[in-house]
């Protein structure tokens, strides 16, 4: 476990705020060190802590006092040897003098050594702050090196401080108002390399200010794609005219994945591990980003980021095994409203364009045909058409149960949309006849014969209405191949293609129990509740389904978590195994884990060409298999190198 943290691209930080004595570096150097230590215990490796801690952000004209600047130094030294002790790493403020100029600065300190500083930029001179009373900005320094506890230290707004055991953590500072400049510097910091951004402040309270600051700090986490740690002086700094929280932040990428509790007269600490790894992948497929000019040539310099001593690291994030629907139940219901209007608009986009008030759909009594039913009623509703321009058609054949007729037919007649049954047994006995195939041999030909003749079907009773058919396929069966090729791989308009197979189940039932509350929600609820299958082998003795596509392909929610973490976040399949094996632990062993992996990639591969030739449908979320669009591989590429992986 320990090795594997860092294999897959997680680093543990902290954004710590303790509670402080203003003008009294040498309890705050108690103070920060109790900080470090109680950080270490959590196996943070790298301690992010606020602006001018050492001495207090609220000191005014005693920072113009040698004997606060001397204690300031003396404190730095301890909280170095203490990051020696623990093994770790620390960003700590205070004021330091160089050159006959004061500069409020972070120190960068690991396992012992000081190894940079680096001077504030914007100096806020409004309202409540007076920093250019005291502080000279970064902009006016004189040197790029100083002289701190003895050694010579780099000095400068340019420095990338770079893990040389996991090199994609580059870590880079700013201080407080840097942030909320018009160009902070970390934009600059990050297109120079740095992934692991830091910002130590002393930022106060005031009405709204901490959601204004929230977002702030998940919008540059976003713009930079990087994490970005936040520590803000806390409680115990004034008593006179403002209040100070102890706000501490971390984000990736947009994403706050840890807040600290506000307003403690305590230490107040959020952990957690940000994915640098996926940062990296982040930014090789981001065109604005690696397109983008680099503003300044950083100066690097190496450390090693390790485990705190003593330390046996566990990964704290949590991963769902559900990447593509929400947890949150709110959430989930804004999405499915959301996705809902993409797909109803797109359709209705193409309707407008084609002149159409005739469409063709399949309709099973399956999950994917009913959404993709759902969403052709909003999108007549908006155009204002007639829903009997809907033909849908259910097509019997030797697979088809009493339960997905029965429910596909009511389920036509309860919308109030054109239905048609059309038997296709008949028809496709006399073809394997035809091309000489045994009776009673069901095999590949056997079933993608019954899939083909319901497409010839739907297109020719298009032709006849004037109209276009609508796809039903999704997300899921793309990228599994799991669709007969020139047969419902094919159609119109593909409406269900950007949505996978676990958010099609969230989206039909949701759409039950928000759009469709009258008499077709029973019917909407047994669909859901009905297995997924192409019904084209012949039913159980009991009349059930037999043939069950989970049963063949595997678990959906496996190849939907693997097709997330594979195509959108980038990761190799030694880490999306070892994902899995965190988030379906007491599901599914590491045995069924790597079977079912090595069978979603495998199909994956093998299967592009299926894909390079779909028709056109709406892109819901970040992860889509559009040959125009998102996903351009080549068909023939091999997947050697990944199965490699998990041999």
């Amino acid at each position: 476990m320990p090795n594997r943290i860092h294999q897959n691209g997680f680093v543990a930080v902290a954004a710590a705020s303790p509670a402080l004595r203003l003008g009294d570096p040498a309890a705050n150097a108690q103070l920060v060190s109790q900080a470090l230590e109680k950080a270490a215990q959590e196996g943070v490796e790298l301690v992010v802590l606020p602006e001018l801690c050492l001495t207090g952000y609220s000191c005014g004209d005693l920072f113009g006092q040698r004997t606060l600047l001397a204690g300031a130094l003396k404190a730095l030294g301890q909280i170095a040897e203490t990051t020696g002790r623990l093994g770790l790493s620390a960003l700590v403020g205070l004021p330091l003098e160089v050159s006959g100029r004061l500069f409020n600065v972070g120190v960068f300190l690991s396992r012992g050594k000081v190894l940079g500083v680096v001077p504030k930029t914007h100096l806020p001179n409004t309202g409540e702050f007076y920093e250019q009373r005291w502080f000279a900005s970064a902009r006016v320094a004189p040197v790029r090196e100083v002289d701190l506890l003895g050694q010579k230290v780099p000095f400068g707004t340019d420095l990338l401080f770079r893990a040389h055991d996991l090199p994609d953590c580059v870590v880079g500072v700013e201080l407080c108002e840097d942030l909320w400049a018009v160009e902070p510097p970390s934009g600059a910091l990050a297109l120079a390399g740095a992934t692991l951004l830091c910002n130590l402040s002393a930022s106060d309270e005031l009405l709204t200010k901490a959601a204004y600051r929230r977002e702030l700090v998940k919008g540059q986490s976003a713009r930079c794609l990087a994490a970005y740690v936040y520590a803000a002086a806390g409680a115990g700094e004034s008593s006179t005219d403002i209040v100070y929280s102890g706000h501490g932040l971390i984000a990736e990428n947009g994403v706050v994945l840890g807040e600290s509790e506000r307003f403690r007269f305590d230490l107040s600490l959020v952990v957690s591990q940000v994915d640098v790894d996926k940062l990296a992948a982040e930014r090789r497929r981001n065109s604005t980003f690696f397109g983008a000019p680099a503003p300044l040539t950083p100066r690097v310099i190496e450390f090693e980021l390790g485990h705190p001593t003593g330390v046996t690291p566990k990964l704290r994030r949590r991963f769902s095994q559900h990447p593509f629907v929400p947890s949150d139940p709110q959430r989930r219901d804004e999405n499915c409203h959301e996705i809902f209007a993409i797909q109803s608009t797109g359709l209705a986009r193409r309707l407008r364009h084609t002149g159409s008030k005739h469409v063709v759909l399949g309709v099973s009594g399956g999950l994917d045909s009913t959404l993709a039913l759902l969403v052709l009623l909003e999108a007549f509703g908006r155009l204002g058409l007639d829903r009997k321009g809907i033909i849908g058609v259910t097509m019997p054949g030797p697979g088809t149960t009493a339960r997905t007729r029965l429910n596909a037919m009511k389920l036509m007649e309860t919308l109030g949309i054109t239905a048609r049954e059309i038997p296709i047994g008949p028809a496709v006995e006399q073809h394997l006849r035809d091309i000489h195939h045994p009776v009673g041999r069901h095999d590949v030909t056997f079933e993608n014969a019954q899939a083909r003749e319901r497409t010839q079907i739907l297109m020719d009773v298009a032709n006849q209405a004037h109209g276009f058919v609508v796809g039903t396929g999704d997300l899921s069966e793309a990228a599994l191949g799991w669709c007969t090729f020139n047969a419902d791989h094919m159609s119109m308009y593909h409406v269900n293609i950007g949505v996978p197979k676990t958010l099609v189940k969230h989206l039909v039932a949701w759409a039950a129990h928000v759009r469709h509350v009258g008499p077709e929600r029973a019917l909407l609820e047994d669909i859901v509740a009905t297995p997924v299958s192409p019904e084209l082998l012949p039913p159980g003795e009991d009349g059930s389904i037999a043939q069950q596509t989970e049963m063949i392909v595997g678990p959906y929610e496996l190849h939907d978590f693997f097709l997330y973490h594979v195509v959108r976040s980038g990761f190799r399949p030694a880490k999306v195994l070892w994902l899995a094996e965190l988030a379906f632990a007491g599901k599914y062993d590491q045995t069924e884990l790597r079977h079912w992996l090595r069978q979603f990639l495998t199909r994956f591969f093998s299967q592009q060409y299926k894909r390079s030739a779909m028709p056109d449908g709406p892109k819901v979320g970040s992860v889509a298999l559009s040959p125009r669009g998102d996903w351009r591989m080549p068909s023939d590429a091999e997947a050697t190198a990944w199965l490699a992986e998990l041999a």
